[in-house]
């Protein structure tokens, strides 16, 4: 079974920047697609990014763009987010998900296209 922990989470004030981390206890970690979903209360949840497994394909939810980084390191079985100008807007739980992608180099954007999830890390910030 692949476990996904995401850390990193916290209170802040809105300008300010937060990374999140996700591990993923998979040692094929580099075969799997990784995504950033978010779910602000009373909300559905929504795509934020994702990567593609070799890392060289990225997508991000339009008002994320230009503030918003997914990376990954696959020798430390680790996706990133790193997230800059913080807004209000942005509070939510953050997960991440991951999906074995075996033969192509493509991402996903639909929570359903995703196999493994992870419990989730809030963030809060602050206006």
């Amino acid at each position: 079974q692949v476990q996904l922990v995401e850390s990193g989470g916290r209170l802040v004030q809105a300008g300010d920047s937060l990374r999140l981390s996700c591990l993923v206890s998979e040692r094929t970690f580099g075969m799997y697609a990784m995504g950033w979903f978010r779910q602000a209360p009373g909300k559905e949840r929504e795509f934020v990014a994702t990567i593609s497994r070799s890392g060289d394909i990225t997508l991000y939810l339009d008002s994320v763009k230009g503030r918003f980084t997914i990376s990954r390191d696959n020798a430390k079985n680790t996706v990133y987010l790193q997230m800059n100008s913080l807004k209000p807007e942005d509070t939510a739980v953050y997960y991440c998900a991951a999906r074995n992608v075996v033969v192509s180099n493509r991402v996903y954007v639909r929570g359903d296209d995703y196999t493994y999830w992870g419990q989730g890390t809030q963030v809060t910030v602050s206006s």
